[in-house]
């Protein structure tokens, strides 16, 4: 396994500078023939493949803008990366857990994300662009038309109801 170590390291280095350009080719090419992604949005599918995960990255890096990593933590075979970026107006926080395979390529990565506006309005953007992307535009636009009250509940929600509940609002 300490052959693996540079590797790896290496292998989270391109991930994360991969990420910040947007460069899909560049992440790809740090990801396992079969590597799995589970959405932080829903249980409902995972991408699975490099092929998957090429056309939701795709979607992706349109979606999320000015990735900045500013906390890594592992060793071996599993890392968990934390950025901070944008989805649309919404300041966005992101994990990424990595675990990584013999050959020092990720096998697996689970994403964790908030707060919960950014994670509507990444719903309401990142689920048609993946319809479209495959050819399924009346989808695509029926995701669009689903999602958007549910962000604007939570938007609202948090905005306007969390804020009054902190303790220093009375």
């Amino acid at each position: 396994m300490s052959e693996t170590l540079p590797s790896a390291a290496a292998t989270v280095a391109s991930w994360r500078s991969a990420e910040e350009r947007g460069d899909v080719d560049a992440a790809v090419a740090c990801l396992s023939r079969d590597v799995v992604l589970s959405s932080p949005l829903t249980e409902q599918f995972r991408f699975e493949g490099s092929g998957q995960l090429r056309d939701f990255l795709t979607s992706a890096f349109t979606a999320v803008k000015d990735v900045r990593y500013h906390t890594q933590t592992g060793e071996g075979d599993v890392y968990a990366l934390v950025y901070r970026a944008r989805v649309g107006s919404q300041s966005f926080e992101e994990v990424q857990l990595l675990r990584l395979d013999d050959d020092a390529k990720i096998k697996e990565i689970t994403l964790f994300g908030r707060p919960m506006p950014a994670l509507t309005a990444l719903m309401t953007t990142l689920g048609p662009k993946l319809a479209r992307q495959q050819g399924r535009r009346g989808l695509g636009a029926l995701m669009r038309a689903s999602t958007i009250p549910i962000h604007a509940m939570v938007t609202f929600g948090d905005r306007g109801m969390v804020a009054k509940t902190r303790p220093a609002a009375r």
